[in-house]
């Protein structure tokens, strides 16, 4: 069943009259005959009686008519509803974030917020290996992360900015005044670090391979807020992305020699998916922050 046909019926029940019909639909009346011939077929009722050539509603057309407009009517609102979609005029935009981007985060969602008040916004914190996860399996719209040593073929990704990696300390360490420390220094203090599935201890754990040195980890924890916290306090120190950390009053980040660590914050969306127009919207004003 096609909408075209319901339309066809539609106007034969108005003009009661296939010739007049046909003519209004721009079309020829052997198409308009066949198509609600193939409409009768389908419902395995007839629509018209034929008397010569006149027409005549049954009352299964009749009741029938009502189903068309209705159907009919569900299109066109369905249609309005993508129009307002496009003009971002209602919807919902699924973004998942890396912690140490929440920096940006916050203001590109006040101004999109702002500008387009009818969107809905549900936004995730997670390790990057959940998050690319879900952006693979279509549950996220969009990905605000930093980028993996080797980028997935599956997603697209914008440069947003770089960000270097940064010996954390409290403000009351004695390690504080550093200008600068190096890789086998860290190791030796006892350090706390995020989970595995986070893409800053991939990043961490592989430059101290590189460098052969094995650091002592004390302690990993899955909230990046608990770990700065405990880091402020001094019972341990780390190493995270300067953008992470840098409007904490008292931490203090210190470069790190070997390496000019760097890591580069990318958004994310799936290659093959359709680009809506939200995604383009809060695209464009994030890489604007």
């Amino acid at each position: 069943m096609e909408l075209r046909q319901l339309k066809y019926f539609l106007k034969a029940k108005e003009l009661m009259n296939f010739t007049e019909a046909a003519n209004a639909m721009h079309i020829s009346q052997s198409t308009l005959s066949q198509q609600i011939k193939q409409l009768e077929m389908e419902i395995d009722t007839p629509l018209f009686n034929r008397i010569g050539k006149r027409i005549q509603l049954t009352e299964a057309g009749n009741v029938f008519a009502e189903f068309a407009k209705k159907s009919i009517r569900s299109s066109e609102e369905s249609l309005l509803a993508m129009n307002d979609l496009k003009k971002l005029s209602r919807g919902s935009l699924m973004i998942g974030v890396s912690y140490g981007l929440r920096s940006i985060l916050v203001p590109a969602v006040k101004n999109f917020i702002q500008n387009y008040p009818q969107i809905n916004l549900e936004i995730l914190f997670e390790t990057t290996d959940i998050l690319l996860k879900k952006l693979s399996d279509a549950e996220l719209d969009l990905v605000l992360s930093y980028q993996e040593a080797h980028p997935a073929e599956n997603f697209t990704y914008q440069n947003l900015f770089v960000s270097e990696m940064m010996f954390v300390t409290s403000t009351n360490s004695e390690f504080s005044k550093l200008k600068k420390i190096n890789l086998k220094t860290i190791a030796e203090l006892p350090l706390a670090m995020p989970f595995d599935g986070f893409s800053t201890t991939h990043y961490v754990m592989d430059l101290f391979k590189q460098n052969h040195i094995s650091p002592n980890v004390k302690m990993k924890i899955n909230d990046i807020p608990t770990l700065i916290e405990i880091v402020e306090n001094g019972i341990f120190h780390t190493i995270l992305a300067d953008s992470t950390v840098n409007d904490r009053q008292n931490l203090v980040t210190i470069p790190i020699t070997e390496n000019k660590a760097e890591r580069k914050a990318v958004l994310m969306q799936l290659k093959e998916a359709y680009q809506t127009e939200a995604m383009k919207s809060f695209s464009e004003i994030i890489m604007k922050i």
